[in-house]
C-alpha cells in the first residue's frame, strides 16, 4: 500500500500539498524569470527550450562532475546564454520578440534532445532533499514533506525580487524601460542593455528550473521531461499580474492542479484520471480566456508589451 492510500482520504490533501511543492518549483523559477524579462518590456516565449536545455545540461554536468549543484549552476549558465542570444536577436531592427522566442524554443528543445541522447541511460547524482516532516512519527508524512532546497530558494527569491523592483534603482530603471522605452532613452538609459540583462537573468532562472526536473523530480533525463511548463509559465505571469510574490502562489496553484490526478489515483480513485491530468492545461486555458478583453488592457501590464514589435 502506498503512502497516500495508507492514510485514507486524508492522503489526498497531503499528496496534493506535497505534489504542489514539488511540481511548482520549475513553474516558480521560469515564471520569476519571465516576470523579470517582461518587466523590461520584452516577451521570451523561448523559455520552454531554455527549461529543457537546462534540464539536459544540468544532468550532464552532474553526471560528469559528480556534483548536482554544479549541474544547477551549469543549467543556469546555459539559460543565460540562450537569453543573451534571444536579446541579441531581438535588438536587431524589424525583429519580432514572439517569432524569435518560438524559434529559440524549437531550437532549444531540438538541441537538448540531440545532445542528451547519451544521457538517457546513465544515472547522475541528484539534489538532496530537506525533511520538513521531522515532527511526525508517520513515515507517510515524512516522505510527503521531503522538500528540495531549490523550492526554498525560489520561495525566498520571489519577495526579494518584488522588493528589488519596487525599492532599488535597478528596479526603477527596469520598470521605466518596460513602461516607456522613449522616456528611458531620454534619461540616458541604454534600453537594449537593460533588456539584455533582464532576458539573461530570466534565462538563468529558467535554466535552474529545468535542472530541478532532471536532478530532483522526476530526477532523470528523458525527452518527455518538460510537458510544456515553460509555455504555461507565460500564462502564469499574466495570472500573477507581473508580481513575483503572486508568481509564487500561482506556481503552487499550478503545481496543486498537476498533483490532483496522481493524488486521487493513489487512494484508488481512477475515474476521470486523464481529465485530472489535464487540469494544469485547463487552468492555463482559463487564464488566457479570462485575460483576453477587447476593451480593457491587462492591469499592471508593462506598457511596452502592448506595442507590436
Amino acid at each position: 500500500m502506498n503512502d497516500a492510500a495508507a492514510l485514507g482520504l486524508w492522503g489526498i490533501p497531503l499528496a496534493v500539498a506535497a505534489g504542489a511543492i514539488r511540481i511548482s518549483t520549475p513553474f516558480l523559477f521560469v515564471s520569476l524569470g519571465e516576470c523579470l524579462t517582461e518587466k523590461s518590456g520584452r516577451v521570451n516565449l523561448g523559455l520552454e527550450g531554455t527549461l529543457v536545455m537546462g534540464a539536459m545540461g544540468g544532468y550532464g554536468v552532474s553526471y560528469l562532475t559528480g556534483s548536482a549543484w554544479l549541474g544547477v549552476l551549469a543549467a543556469g549558465a546555459i539559460g543565460a546564454a540562450l537569453g543573451a542570444l534571444h536579446a541579441w536577436l531581438c535588438s536587431k531592427p524589424r525583429v519580432n520578440d514572439i517569432a524569435v522566442g518560438i524559434a529559440l524554443m524549437l531550437f532549444g528543445v531540438g538541441l537538448a534532445f540531440f545532445l542528451g541522447k547519451p544521457l538517457i541511460q546513465p544515472t547522475a547524482p541528484r539534489l538532496p532533499a530537506i525533511s520538513l516532516g521531522f515532527f511526525s512519527d508517520l513515515p507517510q508524512v515524512r516522505s510527503a514533506l521531503q522538500v528540495n532546497a531549490l523550492f526554498l530558494i525560489g520561495a525566498a527569491l520571489a519577495p526579494l525580487l518584488r522588493w528589488a523592483l519596487d525599492r532599488t534603482r535597478f528596479g526603477l530603471v527596469l520598470r521605466t524601460v518596460g513602461e516607456s522605452a522613449d522616456s528611458a532613452r531620454a534619461m540616458g538609459v541604454d534600453v537594449n542593455l537593460v533588456r539584455r540583462r533582464a532576458t539573461m537573468a530570466g534565462g538563468f532562472l529558467a535554466g535552474v528550473g529545468g535542472s530541478f526536473l532532471s536532478l530532483f523530480y522526476p530526477g532523470s533525463w528523458n525527452e518527455g521531461l518538460s510537458s510544456g511548463q515553460g509555455l504555461m509559465a507565460v500564462a502564469l505571469v499574466i495570472f500573477a499580474r507581473w508580481n513575483p510574490v503572486r508568481c509564487l502562489f500561482a506556481s503552487l496553484l499550478f503545481g496543486g492542479a498537476s498533483a490532483l490526478g496522481p493524488a486521487l489515483q493513489s487512494v484508488g480513485i481512477t475515474w476521470g484520471y486523464h481529465l485530472f491530468n489535464a487540469a494544469p492545461y485547463l487552468v492555463t486555458l482559463a487564464i488566457m480566456i479570462a485575460a483576453s478583453s477587447a476593451t480593457q488592457t491587462l492591469r499592471d501590464q508593462p506598457a511596452e508589451l502592448a506595442l507590436a514589435r
